[in-house]
């Protein structure tokens, strides 16, 4: 499990604008600006008047005291808290092959985190152990869900995460492992697939990257109030 650094203070949001940038309305009614570390587009979660969790910071070197983490909403399934700071799934994924959740991990016992390869990219996580192939594993945080019970990724279109799945493809014709962690960041998802209508470019290249040798694994993890936390995984479909 991964613990937020401070308890989460919770308002209303008001707007998000300028992708990077949020009004919300506190419980005593103070409007404050936060910065939203999401460069998508949030497709469902930007609803004015959605309950909204903030984390804290004193740090008096930042701009904004205030960043958005969570956002509530009702899919049809219920209420779910949903995680939306893109910063966060590295960590979490680590923990969780760390903590040896991730059994296609077994036996690798080094970690190292934003190593360079390819044309100008770094991968999230780069494992090495004692006669296994290096494997490199890419972390993208998934939110989206139109239908109930399904996520769906990306929510927006991403020439940048598509270059990384023709990367991997050449990491995995070079004879190392390349493997795309996606983490279901709420937990009221039984399957995972990708938004060809949204982008169909990135559904082309997993594709392709998959044929290619590329895994795909997606996790699911539960977000509370305190901590995120890895509860399982789910089918990846095209």
């Amino acid at each position: 499990m991964v613990k937020f650094s401070s308890d989460l203070v919770e308002g209303r949001l008001i707007r998000r604008y300028k992708r990077f940038l949020a009004d919300v309305e506190l419980a005593n009614g103070q409007v404050v600006t936060v910065h939203v570390a999401n460069s998508g587009s949030m497709m469902g979660l930007g609803m004015p008047g959605l309950r909204v969790l903030l984390a804290h910071s004193n740090d008096p070197k930042r701009k904004l005291a205030y960043s958005l983490e969570v956002v509530e909403v009702d899919d049809g399934r219920g209420l779910t808290l949903v995680g939306i700071n893109t910063a966060r799934p590295n960590r979490i994924v680590e923990e969780a092959i760390l903590s040896g959740l991730v059994p296609e991990f077994v036996g690798y016992g080094e970690l190292k985190r934003e190593v360079a390869y390819g044309r100008n990219s770094r991968i999230d996580l780069l494992l090495r152990g004692q006669g296994l192939p290096d494997a490199y594993v890419e972390v993208k945080n998934v939110h989206l869900v139109r239908t109930p019970g399904l996520a769906e990724f990306p929510d927006s279109v991403t020439a940048r995460g598509a270059k990384h799945l023709v990367e991997m493809s050449e990491m995995v014709a070079a004879g190392a492992r390349a493997v795309m962690v996606y983490l279901i960041h709420r937990d009221d998802c039984e399957r995972l697939s990708f938004a060809g209508d949204l982008d169909p470019g990135y559904r082309a290249a997993f594709l392709a990257a998959q044929a290619a040798g590329v895994e795909a694994i997606a996790l699911v993890a539960r977000v509370s109030f305190k901590e995120t936390l890895v509860t399982g995984r789910i089918p990846v479909l095209p």
